[in-house]
């Protein structure tokens, strides 16, 4: 951002020269998408390089010309500016990842404070691929606008999640027990997966009900295996006795309360427990943040003490680990980011980050305790002297409670737009919890989430 000026009438010359450079990303052809209603596919797939599988983005032949429109209105004449006319040559093309290089040269003066200019964008290897020429009214007086002033942007998109979706549907379906899928929404999250090819549902419990749930969909579910019992918990048990058998790879809530699932996963005897501390982990992508953010413990764990929280980091390095990022960096929050016994959960942080230094917490970077600011902002962790390799970086957000780390993943859903899945870690099998304020994506996610998680561990 800085102070732009003009260059009034009086002042300009024929030969004068500007230009402005500009790298060419997926999010700008979004908002061009958007404010101009052009939603041709061409221009919204995806940056190169990214790893998704999906073409280039075209940059559509308007928004590279309204390049043009910034170097008049910022530079020459700059700031009072105003459009006579503008015509535009089409020479070649444009994708995301391109560096685009705008130039203008002026070429006349005339009455009314009437100027011309040849105008032409090209490539960083001086390909042009736009020429034409523009005819302006130049200012008289001096004028100058601090671009400070102008709002920002943020494109919701979810990259992150777009990229585990196509990660999971060309693995094998994964065989899932959808336990008491008796409702439309906890029935149309399983149907949807399954459509994606990234599960394989059997649906446990009223047939009756499951029957309805469909028909209210209008979804055929002839070819699917429906195991009739008829209680939540003759439901929950049966999953997880497939799970002891083999013959499933995940357990998918449906319609029944997690306590009811919870409490046949966690028996001693025929149960899923592997000596570890079952945890929740929302996975987050969170518009405009480079990586996923992974956030825990939020649903389960109500009040977790020192050792529970060494289980919660541990499930949450696995998890971010079969998704992908190689060493995860954790950050434990606190209100605070010094160490002081009047509040209990600095402590804990000091003690889980040295316990990961000491080799007790595996394949992650651990530090704590970091406020919320220093934990995620680079700025802020700085401001407060805080060097380490996760301070400003943190990828996995571990939270001292269940209510603070509910009330964080829910900020971020709905102040800060991120779509959120997320399992349930720690048993012998994924666990999808889905909630009725998911929308498709989100709970397609999960299952992406659960499927891959499943895959990577199992190798």
């Amino acid at each position: 951002m800085k102070i732009l000026r003009n260059t009034p009438f009086a002042q300009l010359s024929v030969g004068m020269e500007a230009e402005t450079r500009r790298l060419c990303v997926a999010d700008d052809l979004y908002v061009f998408a958007h404010a101009s209603g052009n939603f041709n596919p061409l221009h919204l797939a995806s940056e190169d390089g990214d790893g998704d599988g999906l073409p280039e983005a075209v940059a559509p032949g308007a928004w590279v010309g309204s390049l043009i429109s910034a170097v008049l209105g910022n530079q020459l004449p700059g700031p009072g500016t105003v459009y006579l006319s503008q015509t535009h040559r089409f020479l070649g093309r444009a994708v995301a990842g391109d560096e685009l290089i705008a130039k203008v040269r002026l070429t006349g003066k005339g009455d009314g404070n009437r100027v011309t200019f040849d105008t032409w964008v090209e490539l960083a290897d001086g390909t042009r691929i736009l020429d034409g020429q523009a005819e302006v009214i130049a200012p008289t007086g001096d004028i100058s606008f601090d671009s400070a002033d102008m709002p920002g942007l943020s494109v919701r998109r979810h990259k992150h999640f777009d990229k585990l979706l196509a990660e999971a549907e060309p693995l094998d379906p994964m065989p899932t027990a959808v336990v008491a899928p008796e409702e439309a929404n906890s029935l149309g999250g399983a149907l949807l997966a399954h459509e994606h090819t990234i599960i394989q549902p059997i649906l446990i419990g009223d047939s009756v009900k499951i029957a309805a749930a469909a028909q209210e969909l209008g979804a055929d579910i002839s070819g699917l295996e429906v195991i009739h019992v008829d209680t939540h918990r003759d439901a929950a048990a049966l999953g997880v006795k497939l799970v002891l058998e083999g013959k499933v790879q995940a357990l998918m809530k449906g319609h029944l309360h997690t306590d009811d699932l919870l409490r046949q996963v966690m028996k001693r005897e025929g149960g899923l427990r592997i000596g570890r501390r079952l945890s929740h982990i929302f996975v987050m992508d969170v518009p405009g943040l480079e990586h996923l953010m992974f956030v825990t413990d939020a649903a389960i764990n109500i009040a977790p003490d020192l050792e529970t929280k060494v289980d919660i980091v541990q499930n949450a390095i696995d998890l971010a680990r079969a998704l992908g990022i190689e060493t995860p960096k954790v950050g434990v929050l606190s209100a605070v980011e010094t160490v002081t016994t009047k509040i209990p959960s600095t402590l804990d942080a000091a003690v889980l980050s040295k316990m990961a230094d000491r080799g007790q917490i595996r394949g992650g970077m651990v530090d704590g305790p970091l406020a919320m600011d220093n934990a995620i902002d680079m700025g802020a962790a700085r401001t407060k002297g805080i060097k380490s390799m996760v301070a400003g970086r943190a990828e996995i957000l571990i939270a001292p409670n269940m209510e603070s780390g509910n009330m964080l993943a829910k900020e971020l859903t709905f102040v800060a737009h991120a779509e959120a899945g997320g399992i349930v870690v720690g048993a012998r099998c994924p666990i999808i919890l889905t909630s009725r304020s998911d929308d498709d994506k989100a709970r397609l996610a999960s299952c992406a989430i659960a499927a891959l998680y499943a895959k990577r561990t199992a190798l």
